[in-house]
């Protein structure tokens, strides 16, 4: 009796929680569906395929998932590259749902974690700033561009035209939506805004762009235009919706963990998006992704599973069928002013604000895919963005090895001629340090006051050799043994170990494979130095004044004395 009870009470507030999310939702899916050039319903068309399917589909039982800003941006340059062609658009949203389908399948979910904190912030803002200048146009009351650059360049010309009750009637809803949750949270400011304004409009009479007749009853099936001829012009428009889409889903999934305490399933989750705008596509929606406003609103209004989804997406089609046809008053400015509010939401304000104080190579992948985002392209701003970050992060890697092998390297005097080289490598040898260490070698090899007895090159900390590293060591050892400088390789059990051993050299009189430094000293004594068997205890009279680490001065201490 108790568990039904506490079961009665769990259902309750997933279908209270869906519907404030739909209350949320409403405002923003007929804005998305304006600013996409498909028309209004065309965003609440992809709010309730995307939210139904993706809410039972998905790897996240809280998330709510509808048109978003960034997707609604992809999607007003798809649907203005083909213009009059409504089943080539629907074949891209189509394709892009599948695309996210065959990602989840293909267990790149999990990949989302190494995407940097840079490129995620440049992106975001950027989409932000593209939303608000696209937005400029219609709270003038002044048809929109689709290209951000475009709004810029022509701003000046176009501010001469604005319609000053346009303008009025988007101030007072951005000011609304600001300040009315100041008076209480628990109505949706946007859905306030949006009466408000609409009202305002039709009791003064206001001469402003209206959004126009919402088609009463069911959406209707859309006929995709999939060949092979098109599949080459659709293509790379359909993944990068698919792509963005991924992203903006996990990282709201991400997010709903945080407030959940519950662990999503990243793979599952794209296969459930996929399967939504899939479906959104074919009834004539526009795609979308996970919402993190609505979904945090789900959260905090008790929504824990599923149902909040699958409520949320039935409460808007009820909506559209009982409201629909009294939409047509709803005023473009509004709309404008609410997504301008969205825009400015996106933006990383935090990121920025610590501009001049995170490492400058962050700060140059930042602005680097923000500039790229909202003058170029949305998809290469990310890919260039990952490039850059990945380039730093090697020289910086490279960099912190390279200088702790530099204060790691040891002399041990042999006698007045020369000495005896102990050089320690810690983290992996790849191609970002092979360089450096070839420098190195050469610049102790190649001195002509002190002669090279030997080098201990101790790799006990490394754990992994790429092909680089294996052929920058290969080529050292050749040197080495053309000089015949002793090579002895410290080199415990391992990856590194087995991929040496396999080199031509490994067999020559002046390469050594040992498992340990206390290994090598017995070496150079019995073998290597064996003319002069009592070289450590001559050559260290002034060993303890030496700056040489506990783990090396213990066996040469036990070796000497």
């Amino acid at each position: 009796m108790i568990s039904l009870a506490f079961d009665r009470k769990s259902v309750q507030k997933d279908i209270l929680a869906g519907i404030t999310a739909a209350v949320v939702a409403l405002p923003l899916a007929l804005g998305f569906g304006v600013a996409s050039g498909l028309g209004a319903e065309a965003g609440l068309y992809g709010a309730i395929g995307l939210g139904l399917f993706a809410a039972i589909f998905g790897g996240t039982r809280s998330q709510i998932s509808g048109p978003t800003g960034p997707m609604t941006v992809v999607s007003a340059t798809v649907i203005a590259s083909f213009t009059n062609n409504l089943a080539l658009v629907v074949s891209v949203f189509l394709l892009a749902g599948l695309f996210q389908i065959a990602f989840g399948l293909l267990r790149i979910g999990q990949y989302v974690k190494y995407i940097p904190y840079p490129v995620i912030s440049g992106f975001m803002s950027g989409i932000g700033m593209i939303i608000i200048l696209l937005q400029l146009y219609p709270s003038m009351g002044i048809p929109t561009s689709s290209d951000a650059l475009d709004v810029i360049m022509s701003l000046p010309q176009m501010l001469p035209k604005a319609n000053l009750q346009a303008v009025i009637l988007a101030g007072i809803t951005i000011a609304i939506i600001y300040l009315f949750p100041k008076i209480t949270k628990q109505i949706p400011s946007t859905l306030v805004a949006l009466i408000t304004g609409t009202l305002i409009s039709i009791l003064f009479d206001m001469k402003v762009p209206l959004i126009g007749e919402i088609p009463a009853g069911l959406p209707g099936l859309q006929i995709p235009s999939l060949s092979l001829d098109l599949l080459n012009v659709i293509l790379i428009p359909a993944l990068t919706l698919a792509a963005l889409g991924s992203l903006d889903s996990l990282l709201t999934s991400v997010v709903a963990d945080k407030l959940t305490r519950e662990k999503h399933q990243s793979n599952r989750e794209l296969i459930g998006q996929g399967i939504g705008n899939a479906v959104a596509a074919l009834i004539g929606g526009i795609p979308g992704a996970g919402a993190t406003m609505r979904t945090v609103v789900n959260i905090q209004a008790g929504g824990r599973s599923r149902l909040s989804g699958v409520t949320h997406a039935l409460t808007l089609l009820v909506i559209l069928l009982a409201l629909g046809p009294y939409a047509s008053r709803i005023p473009m400015p509004v709309l404008a002013g609410i997504l301008i509010t969205v825009g400015i939401g996106i933006i990383d304000y935090r990121g920025f604000k610590d501009l001049l104080h995170v490492p400058r190579s962050d700060l140059i992948v930042k602005l680097t895919v923000l500039a790229l985002t909202v003058f170029i392209d949305l998809l290469q701003a990310v890919a260039m963005g990952m490039v850059l970050a990945a380039l730093f992060f090697v020289k910086k890697m490279g960099d912190i090895i390279t200088q702790y092998t530099r204060t790691n390297q040891f002399y041990i005097p042999w006698n007045k001629e020369g000495s005896i080289l102990i050089k320690r490598l810690t983290g992996p040898f790849f191609f970002g340090f092979s360089n450096s260490f070839e420098e190195m070698v050469s610049e102790v090899s190649n001195k002509k006051e002190k002669k090279l007895h030997a080098i201990i090159l101790d790799m006990s900390g490394v754990p992994y050799i790429d092909q680089s590293g294996f052929y920058t060591i290969e080529e050292t050892m050749e040197k080495l043994n053309e000089r015949k400088i002793p090579l002895l390789l410290v080199l415990p059990q391992g990856q590194a170990k087995e991929l040496l051993r396999k080199t031509k050299l490994s067999n020559t009189p002046y390469i050594h494979f040992v498992n340990s430094f206390e290994e090598s000293i017995d070496l150079l004594r019995e073998q290597i130095l064996a003319e002069n068997p009592d070289f450590l205890s001559s050559a260290l009279g002034n060993f303890e004044d030496r700056k040489i680490p506990d783990e090396y001065r213990t066996p040469l201490l036990k070796k000497v004395f």
